[in-house]
C-alpha cells in the first residue's frame, strides 16, 4: 500500500496528540465563589453624597429647561460638568445638606445595630429555653383561652 496508513499507526498518533492536548488544556483552578449574604430590608440606606444632593435639584431644573431631552446620560454629563464648574462656596449648601443626612444616617445605623444585637440575643435565648415546638405552644395558648371562656360562661349562670 503506497501512501496508506494502517489503523495501528493512526491510533498511536491520535493517542499521543490527545495526551499532549490533555496536558495543555487544563485551565488553572479558580477559587470557589463565596455566597453573598442576604440583604436586610430593614437596614437604613446610605446617605447621598453632596454631588447626588446637587444632582436631585439639577435634574429638576434641567428637565424644565430642556423638556425634550429624555436621555439619562445627557442629563448626567451636563450635571457633572456643572458640578465641576461650581466653586467651593457654591458647593457649600449641598455639602452641608449631605453632612446633615449623614448624621441622621449614623443615628439610624446605631439604632439598627443596637436593635439587631438585642434582637438576635433574645431570639437565641428563646430557642435555648423552649424545648416545645411553636405548634405545641400555640395549642397550650388555645387551651388556656378555652378554659377562661368556659369559666366566664359558668359565672353567668
Amino acid at each position: 500500500m503506497k501512501g496508506g496508513k494502517s489503523k495501528a499507526d493512526t491510533s498511536k498518533k491520535s493517542e499521543t496528540k490527545l495526551s499532549v492536548k490533555r496536558k495543555g488544556s487544563k485551565a488553572p483552578q479558580k477559587p470557589a465563589k463565596r455566597e453573598k449574604a442576604g440583604k436586610d430590608p430593614n437596614k437604613p440606606k446610605r446617605p447621598p453624597s453632596a454631588f447626588f444632593v446637587f444632582m436631585e435639584e439639577f435634574r429638576k431644573s434641567y428637565k424644565e429647561k430642556n423638556p425634550n431631552v429624555n436621555k439619562v446620560a445627557v442629563i448626567g454629563k451636563a450635571g457633572g460638568e456643572k458640578w465641576k464648574s461650581l466653586s467651593t462656596v457654591e458647593k457649600g449648601p449641598y455639602e452641608a445638606k449631605a453632612a446633615k443626612l449623614k448624621t441622621e444616617y449614623n443615628k439610624k445605623m446605631d439604632a439598627y445595630n443596637n436593635q439587631s444585637e438585642s434582637g438576635n440575643n433574645a431570639a437565641d435565648d428563646e430557642e435555648e429555653t423552649s424545648d416545645k415546638s411553636k405548634s405545641e405552644v400555640n395549642d397550650e395558648d388555645n387551651e388556656d383561652e378555652e378554659e377562661e371562656s368556659g369559666e366566664d360562661e359558668d359565672d353567668d349562670e
